[in-house]
């Protein structure tokens, strides 16, 4: 008998995207990808964020809740947990409209059933100047930040397992990290759509960073290449989708921006890579350095 197949483990995808503004072929891209990580047996699926448009933030909001029974329903139909990276989104979780002409940056898990357990409106708003063609971002001239921290539980054949919800500039924060190890996390998900350059500088760097703050494995899925905007504005995204592990090695990633076509044959609008989270050795590593039980700040 294989003593793997005993262990409690969660096979996890991450995508890696290359999203346009024409939400039906972002669509398509997200079905054949959900489609392809069950058929390679993974447990969860996590899209970037950004998933079903670049831009266009408004217009993609007006379409959230039937965007997001689309979503749910790939879960359903491929029977797999599917984490939507992000969808903007019109109203708070409560339902009240968002103030001031604003949005919420909204990060939902579905179950293999199609339902949703999981809501996280991202915290952290991307603000900064960067030496690109965009220059200066300020998330919150869109977004309203969100006030709650997200730990939910993946249920599968192999056992439970509590998955932190983040999103991309939250990965800065390493107190947001550990503040979700210290509910019980066993794992982080952090789509993103890092800016080329700020992705070159600290994207993997960061990824390694928070799975050792927090030890937990950390999907960090991802938007690459250009994104062609309406009035012509080009935006490039770094991409190098990766999971890493809770002891901050590398267990998988994709070594690039672009969609390489000439590994993809097929054509296929997405990259996919898979890693598995061994429950067991994890547990191992935290006992082995208990931070957490020496932890005096916080």
């Amino acid at each position: 008998m294989n003593d793997q197949a005993n262990k409690p483990h969660l096979v996890t995808a991450a995508i890696q995207m290359n999203s346009q503004q024409d939400i039906e072929k972002n669509l398509a891209a997200i079905k054949s990808a959900i489609s392809d990580a069950s058929h390679q047996g993974a447990h969860l699926v996590v899209l970037p964020e950004n998933c079903c448009s670049m831009g266009r933030q408004f217009a993609t909001a007006e379409r959230f809740d039937a965007l997001s029974a689309t979503i749910a329903e790939y879960a359903r139909s491929y029977g797999i947990y599917v984490l939507a990276g992000s969808l903007p989104c019109p109203y708070r979780p409560d339902g009240v409209i968002v103030p001031d002409g604003r949005l919420r940056q909204v990060s939902l898990l579905f179950a293999p059933d199609g339902t949703q357990v999981a809501r996280y409106d991202k915290i952290h708003l991307f603000t900064a100047t960067v030496a690109d063609k965009q220059g200066s971002y300020n998330e919150a001239a869109t977004f309203e930040p969100g006030t709650q921290t997200v730990v939910v539980p993946i249920e599968v054949d192999t056992g439970i397992y509590q998955l932190g919800m983040m999103v991309c500039f939250d990965l800065r924060f390493p107190a947001l990290a550990q503040r979700l190890r210290q509910a019980g996390a066993d794992l982080l998900s952090a789509p993103s759509a890092f800016t080329y350059l700020t992705g070159q500088a600290h994207w993997s760097l960061l990824l390694r960073a928070r799975a050792l703050d927090s030890q937990c494995m950390v999907i960090g899925a991802a938007q690459g290449g250009d994104h062609v905007y309406k009035n012509g504005d080009i935006r490039q995204t770094w991409g190098h989708t990766t999971i890493t592990a809770f002891d901050g090695t590398i267990i998988n990633s994709y070594e690039d921006s672009e969609l390489n076509n000439a590994i993809h044959k097929d054509n296929k609008n997405y990259a996919l890579i898979l890693a598995t989270l061994d429950k067991q050795t994890q547990q191992q590593g935290r006992q082995k350095m208990p931070i957490f039980d020496c932890h005096r700040l916080a």
